[in-house]
């Protein structure tokens, strides 16, 4: 099969290792990590962007490297070929190669928080978003002093201690390993960060299955989504996280 993947960027080594070892031919984009950060509206209309100006012709489906992201994936459309997306809520269920070992350590390891070679690596490509996410528009993303700036002393102290909050609630830094690391610069930079915030360290072995299983093409229903040609993605409330419902026509989009 020729298959065209559109991915995050923070998947970079690990679909590049999944694509080598693929028997089909699976052209690539990658896109900036971030887009979650703008927000659900934002994400959609970036991808939408993406994906309408691609040149699918040849192709026998689009793959899409992504979770459902905070909703950022609904509404993407399958137009001449099928659309196949992971069954996955973020990019943390490829990394633990499925999403039912993901659920069960999420839930019995509350507080952790996770780290992957994309997410250090590709950390700085985050600022040509900025200005549009999220965080720059609601000022999460200020300094003490800049809100003390912007909003008096007061009120940037209670803001600065609300925001404190937030990472108040981990405890563990985890560093998923996925065995195709050059070395250990990546799994040392995560555990000198624990002990610099006063966390836990914790190593994951990952689990490639999901990426080499997309590029691969074996699609099967329990991990991944096949949406036909005149469908779009929807969230589905359920285990299987999303689902394809048709288009609405041009008509009934106005009613």
């Amino acid at each position: 099969m020729r298959l065209k993947l559109v991915a995050c960027e923070i998947l970079y080594r690990e679909f590049c290792w999944a694509v080598a070892r693929s028997p089909n031919r699976v052209d690539v984009t990658f896109m900036p990590k971030g887009l979650h950060d703008l927000g659900q509206a934002g994400m959609f209309s970036r991808l939408r962007e993406a994906l309408t100006q691609l040149d699918l012709g040849g192709y026998d489906a689009l793959l899409l490297g992504y979770g459902l992201c905070n909703n950022g994936i609904v509404g993407l459309e399958a137009r001449e070929i099928p659309l196949v997306v992971p069954r996955a809520h973020d990019c943390i269920t490829l990394f633990f190669g499925s999403k039912k070992r993901y659920l069960e350590y999420f839930f019995s390891h509350p507080g952790v928080y996770f780290k992957t070679t994309g997410w250090i690596e590709r950390g700085e490509t985050l600022e040509q978003l900025r200005p549009q996410s999220v965080q720059r528009r609601t000022g999460l993303d200020m300094t003490f002093e800049e809100m003390v700036a912007r909003y008096g002393e007061d009120n940037a102290r209670y803001l600065w201690e609300q925001l404190q909050l937030f990472t108040r609630r981990y405890h563990c830094l985890a560093f998923i390993e996925m065995g195709i690391e050059p070395d250990d610069r990546f799994e040392q930079q995560v555990r000198e960060e624990a002990r610099q915030r006063g966390w836990q360290f914790e190593k994951i072995q990952g689990d490639l299955r999901l990426f080499r299983q997309l590029v691969d093409g074996e699609w099967n229903p329990e991990d991944f989504l096949v949406v036909p040609p005149g469908y779009r993605i929807a969230p589905s409330f359920d285990d299987d996280i999303v689902k394809a419902e048709p288009i609405p026509s041009p008509a009934a989009a106005k009613t």
